[in-house]
């Protein structure tokens, strides 16, 4: 059975790269006639000493994403960029907004309180860079101090160790520009009553230094009951070119975030949200918080040798203090007792500390009638994490789970309401401990990548890290002490062709693994520690072409393959390796069609199987739309006034693994209004959900689906001075 498996996974295999390269051979044709002349492809992205560029690049700092100054088109695999400028003219306000005109990747609730992404069939919390370092905290990050967002999908092992098993989300900060005074600011107020703050001021101290500094303040509001919060954050760089081949970045940044959690609605007996409550919350108005305080010092020296030879090292350090506190409908049965819903609830904390030293040697250089671009790093870091979590406790069922009446409001507020029985009842979040985790994390990783230039037509990527990842978990209750130590290698080969200077075809491989104690560290008590990390592996083939200066398409074909090893039914002691796998295929136009029309459109269809012990289920993935569809369209009608017109599309979905709870499909339509009232003042007006449809984005689990927001608009001052 093994076997047979096997080979029709290879068949699979071999069929999907097959159509991968004829979809590349038969875009690249039109592609090659389609070209134009080459006084009008000239690229005229604009690059700084540090290899920065924006747009067509991605960061090619010292603290870049891919670690090396590699052109988009030379990359092989799938990725998208959203610059700071398309941030604020789409007026973005969250991680999410990006996510949702982004293929291949589609959001998922985190539970109300944390950016949780769904990266070609794979759920993380934990997937998230700055500036090229992990930050893996739970929470919602904010925007107002980025430069650029990268999303690379496929396994990313090899520049970002464990994880990555889908893809992974980088914010690359502003930082200070020598030799410039500027100040800019944005002003905005919604429909809802939230409104928010940010400036960018940046000051040259000489000709040698600057400092600049971000700051931004939001107080939260939308459609929902009760919801509300503030946010606030403020970040101070500064750079310093210590000399003319070495220069310095300096980083302190300040996170404060309060917010409402709402977890959703319920599902009825056909498994789909319940729309007759769609505004009732199913929530304590006064309990249901998170809180965040984070405090993030970040370094990063860059030394150039020669043209030819340049290291990089950063040193970042982050403390996290976090809250999460709530209730949510945990059971609901519609046919039978259609009135009522039971709320179970939980108090979580965690208080985190992240040190994460990186360095990096980078080499150009000729063997024979090859060139190298080689990069050799080492990084190590050093997690401390403390975490607990106390479960809802009711003195009328002694139990974590009580029944309500379902009202707007519920009769409960500040842990004491009135049960379905007409009794009070009372919390305490002190009463039920979950867990309580003291957790020691050291990793330690070696990598090296070699970008190999065999011809002007044909370039090859091969590379490896090796990590050690060394784990001890006290678990305080028990007075219990467990370890674990994995080593891991990750490989990554790409081949890259290019027909011509603006068209590349590619194929790659790499690999990427998850310790068995998870993205969050919280035990390995039981069996944990004694299984292998999940696996998994991703086949990508593609394509990617500049039609004509600021136009670029890519398309990919792909398979991720997880093979996760669990102890075995009959004989604990051994293990079964359950595989499954996830097929897809995307497709994303960006850029200027023309010089007054600026496009933004993607395309996915996601396919997936669960499998078990016994093999293919039958059953769906969940959080897998197997379609997704976006565009967002700019057109600039004159100098001064400007029109945005765009659509999101997310195909039906499971929330649950059973496959009997669904979200629906949805279309939403959103648009926008621009006004240059001067050369430093602009106007906008984003309105979102233009049809103000009923809509479900997501959600968590079975009784906790996300309600959309209806037809609102967001008005915005954005000036310089």
């Amino acid at each position: 059975m093994k076997q047979q498996r096997g080979l029709k996974n290879l068949k699979s295999l071999s069929s999907h790269l097959f159509g991968a390269a004829v979809l590349c051979m038969t875009l690249a044709v039109p592609m090659v006639m389609a070209r134009t002349s080459e006084e009008n492809w000239q690229d005229d992205v604009v690059t700084l000493d540090e290899f920065v560029a924006i747009g067509r690049y991605l960061y090619t700092d010292q603290v870049n994403a891919l670690r090396t100054p590699t052109p988009v088109i030379d990359v092989p695999q799938s990725l998208s960029i959203v610059t700071a400028d398309l941030i604020t003219l789409r007026g973005f306000t969250s991680i999410g907004d990006i996510i949702d005109y982004t293929p291949g990747v589609n959001t998922s609730q985190g539970e109300g309180h944390r950016d949780a992404i769904v990266f070609r069939g794979v759920l993380s919390t934990a997937d998230f860079f700055i500036d090229g370092v992990r930050d893996d905290v739970q929470y919602y990050r904010p925007l107002y101090n980025l430069e650029q967002v990268e999303i690379l999908r496929g396994p990313n092992a090899l520049h970002f160790g464990r994880g990555g098993t889908g893809g992974i989300l980088n914010r690359v900060t502003k930082k200070g520009v020598i030799g410039a005074n500027f100040s800019g600011y944005q002003a905005s107020i919604d429909a809802f009553g939230e409104f928010a703050f940010q400036i960018d001021s940046n000051n040259a101290v000489d000709e040698n230094s600057a400092v600049r500094i971000n700051a931004f303040f939001e107080s939260l509001d939308n459609h929902r009951d009760f919801y509300g919060g503030e946010r606030a954050g403020v970040n101070p760089t500064a750079k310093i070119e210590l000399s003319p081949d070495s220069i310095l970045n300096l980083s302190y940044e300040y996170i404060d975030h309060e917010r409402f959690i709402d977890r959703g609605i319920p599902t009825g007996s056909d498994g789909r949200p319940v729309e007759a409550f769609e505004d009732i919350l199913f929530a304590d108005p006064e309990l249901n918080v998170t809180q965040l305080e984070a405090h993030l010092l970040r370094a990063a020296l860059q030394q150039d040798f020669s043209d030819n030879l340049k290291v990089n090292f950063s040193a970042f350090y982050g403390d996290y203090d976090k809250l999460y506190q709530n209730f949510y409908a945990s059971g609901y049965n519609q046919a039978a007792t259609p009135g009522l819903v039971t709320l179970d609830g939980y108090v979580d904390t965690t208080d985190r500390q992240n040190l994460i030293l990186s360095g990096n040697l980078i080499g150009e250089f000729l063997t024979h009638d090859f060139s190298h671009t080689v990069i050799v790093g080492a990084e190590f870091i050093d997690t401390s994490s403390d975490q607990d979590r106390y479960n809802s406790y009711w003195d009328t069922t002694a139990d974590d789970n009580e029944i309500f009446t379902i009202d707007r409001p519920l009769n409960l507020r500040g842990g004491v309401g009135v049960n379905s029985s007409g009794v009070t009842t009372t919390n305490r979040f002190t009463a039920d401990l979950n867990d309580d985790t003291r957790v020691s994390i050291d990793v330690f990783s070696v990598y090296a990548q070699d970008e190999i230039e065999l011809s002007d037509r044909w370039d090859l990527i091969i590379g490896g890290r090796s990590d050690s990842f060394d784990i001890e978990v006290f678990n305080v209750p028990g007075n219990e002490r467990r370890s674990r130590k994995d080593e891991e290698i990750s490989p990554r080969l790409g081949l890259v062709f290019k027909p011509e200077e603006n068209i590349s075809l590619y194929g790659s491989h790499s690999e990427s693994f998850l310790p068995r104690s998870g993205e969050q560290f919280a035990n390995i008590n039981g069996n944990n520690n004694q299984l292998d990390p999940n696996t998994f592996s991703n086949l990508e083939a593609g394509v990617k072409a500049d039609f004509r200066q600021g136009l670029s398409l890519t398309a990919a074909i792909f398979e991720v393959e997880q093979s996760s090893p669990q102890a075995a039914d009959d004989d604990p002691e051994t293990l079964d390796v359950i595989d499954s796998e996830i097929t897809g295929f995307e497709l994303q136009l960006q850029g200027q069609v023309a010089d007054n029309w600026f496009i933004l459109a993607g395309y996915s269809n996601l396919n997936g199987e669960q499998v078990n012990r016994s093999g293919p289920t039958g059953r769906r993935p969940r959080e897998l739309p197997e379609n997704m569809f976006s565009v967002w369209n700019n057109v600039q009608v004159t100098d001064r006034f400007g029109l945005g017109l765009g659509l999101t599309y997310q195909d039906s979905s499971f929330i649950n693994n059973g496959n009997t709870a669904i979200l629906p499909s949805y279309t939403r339509i959103d648009a926008a209004v621009y006004y240059e009232v001067s050369d430093t003042l602009r106007v906008q007006v984003n309105v979102e959900n233009v049809t103000n449809e009923l809509f479900f984005p997501n959600s968590h689990s079975t009784h906790q689906a996300t309600v959309g927001a209806p037809l609102n608009a967001r008005l915005a001052v954005i000036g310089r001075y």
